[in-house]
């Protein structure tokens, strides 16, 4: 059995669009953490056009914000197409209603007079239902594909900007099919990477510099690749790229962000979303909770699914899936669950610290299986002693 899952560039023209969304986000939440952001940045020829929802009380010149995240990228000149320099900017935004303003500043729960509690007070800032996923398949508990997808596609950007293939631009895509044998990965047979390139390159020139500086230096040495079949840039040249020949749009790569067709997916989009926002927040926190599940080792996979009413502070559904790899009883673990994480919006926020700017770093190569700092939902080993405390393993 194959499975696959693809991963793209920050120049990709919706992972573009995705950054400048979590710039905004980011520069706005430096000034006043309880900034309410749902912003959407939409990218064509030589045009960017910001809109959403913005309540804030601080001063940011978006405008030179957009641009510092484009040239950042790599569209600094019009010679690859899109020039952050140059391009026309459309700024047409409002802030967020009264009414859904209101009901999250003040839940259902502290509106009925039920509670006073702090974490009471903070309703979610939407309906919707999120999914987490760990699996035992890499050591950041992430799907084999998805993984080794974003690390070539990193990789890819990694050499362009450090002059290693001097000849790359900011555009680029990739594919990993991974072959398994029951439920263990055996091999790898078959890579697609697509990189925008300056003009005068010969494929077999890009396919060789390819292989050896992205692919290889990336995928782990037990995986063969003799047999692998490579496709660099199967359509042929790539000169033209980014925005300039296709649009880029905020929250349009939402399986790349996630586990790359591996789980399921509650449909919303994470970039330009403040914390208030459970499509965002909520799906962080269904993270953490699978990936303790698996790290604890009460099971080899995991899946969670969270669900919100709009301000309504607490869930109204959880549901965990361990697809017959957990080693306790399931209505067991769900109750652990329930007891060891508080999922209400607030209590979220508070937990992992996602008042602070941290998202324009989450905005390519996925928002889980990351290491660095910022990735504060990923930082589990206090929950995992608690799981394992209450299994006493």
């Amino acid at each position: 059995m194959i499975f696959t899952s693809e991963s793209v560039t920050e120049g990709h023209p919706d992972k573009l669009a995705d950054q400048i969304s979590d710039a905004i986000l980011d520069s706005v939440l430096l000034d006043d953490p309880y900034s309410r952001v749902a912003c959407e940045t939409l990218l064509a020829t030589n045009l960017a056009v910001i809109a959403g929802e913005i309540t804030t009380t601080s001063k940011v010149d978006i405008q030179n914000k957009v641009r510092e995240v484009i040239k950042n990228v790599g569209y600094d000149h019009e010679g690859v197409g899109f020039d952050g320099n140059t391009c026309k900017i459309i700024l047409s935004y409002v802030e967020q209603s009264n009414e859904i303003g209101s009901s999250v500043s003040h839940s259902l729960e502290t509106r009925s007079g039920n509670s006073k509690e702090i974490y009471e007070q903070i309703g979610a800032g939407d309906q919707g239902l999120m999914f987490g996923f760990a699996c035992d398949e890499t050591p950041d508990l992430m799907p084999l594909p998805i993984w080794l997808a974003h690390k070539v596609a990193k990789q890819l950007s990694d050499v362009r900007k450090n002059g290693v293939i001097n000849y790359l631009r900011p555009d680029g895509k990739c594919q990993i099919s991974v072959n398994y044998e029951g439920d263990k990965a055996a091999s790898i047979p078959t890579i697609v990477v697509s990189s925008q390139h300056d003009p005068g390159i010969e494929i077999e020139e890009l396919k060789s510099d390819i292989i050896k500086h992205v692919i290889r230096p990336v995928v782990p040495e037990n995986f063969d690749l003799s047999e692998t079949r490579f496709l660099i840039n199967p359509s042929g040249s790539f000169v033209y790229g980014g925005p300039h020949t296709d649009t880029g749009l905020t929250g349009r790569k939402i399986i790349v962000d996630t586990y790359g067709g591996m789980a399921r997916h509650g449909g919303g989009a994470f970039s330009g979303k403040d914390a208030t926002k459970v499509d965002r927040s909520g799906a962080y926190a269904a993270r953490a909770i699978a990936k303790s599940v698996v790290a604890a080792g009460l099971a080899k996979r995991c899946e969670i699914q969270v669900a919100y009413a709009i301000g309504v502070a607490r869930p109204v559904s959880i549901f965990i899936e361990a697809f017959n790899t957990n080693n306790v009883d399931l209505d067991q673990l769900n109750e652990a669950i329930q007891e060891i994480f508080d999922l209400r919006p607030g209590a979220i926020i508070d937990n992992f610290d996602l008042r602070k700017p941290r998202y324009l770093n989450t905005a390519a190569y996925g928002h889980f299986g990351r290491s660095e700092d910022h990735f504060t939902w990923e930082q589990v080993d206090k929950y995992v002693e608690q799981l394992k405390n209450r299994f006493n393993l």
